[in-house]
């Protein structure tokens, strides 16, 4: 068996778009890393950026099971001394509603300059109008 290797110009690339709405996070992060990763295309390789765009609307409408609307924490460090700062799930969506579900395909992505680079194929949107009409998207149900 061969490893294929495809050409940054030759890869296909289409755009999907996920709605969010009354969706798990993770279900919808999940499905939206593994359209990222091209894990659903032929010509996937672990090391090579062969996946599609991804849009998600109506981030702020996504659901969270359980008690975890209060419970999750999301961490980040300052940098500086006693700069461990944390928020929990409800106040960051009223912060900034893409932040859940962005933060959950990150975690799923590959650490390191790939994950990084897939990273900038998603564009996660609060409301249902997006501005990548132009490019045709393809609905996509999870």
């Amino acid at each position: 068996m061969k490893t294929l290797f495809v050409k940054e110009q030759d890869a296909q690339r289409a755009w999907f778009v996920i709605d969010a709405t009354d969706k798990p996070v993770g279900r919808v992060a999940a499905k939206a890393a593994y359209m990222l990763r091209g894990k659903h295309k032929v010509t996937y390789a672990p090391h090579q950026e062969t996946g599609d765009y991804v849009v998600i609307i109506n981030a702020e409408k996504a659901l969270m099971s359980g008690n975890k609307a209060e419970d999750k924490m999301y961490y980040h460090h300052t940098g500086f001394p006693g700069g461990l700062r944390s928020v929990n799930y409800t106040k960051l969506l009223q912060r900034h509603p893409a932040d859940p579900i962005l933060l959950a395909i990150k975690g799923m992505l590959p650490k390191g300059p790939l994950g990084r680079k897939l990273l900038t194929n998603v564009k996660v949107y609060a409301g249902d109008t997006h501005p990548h009409a132009a490019q045709n998207p393809q609905a996509v149900e999870v």
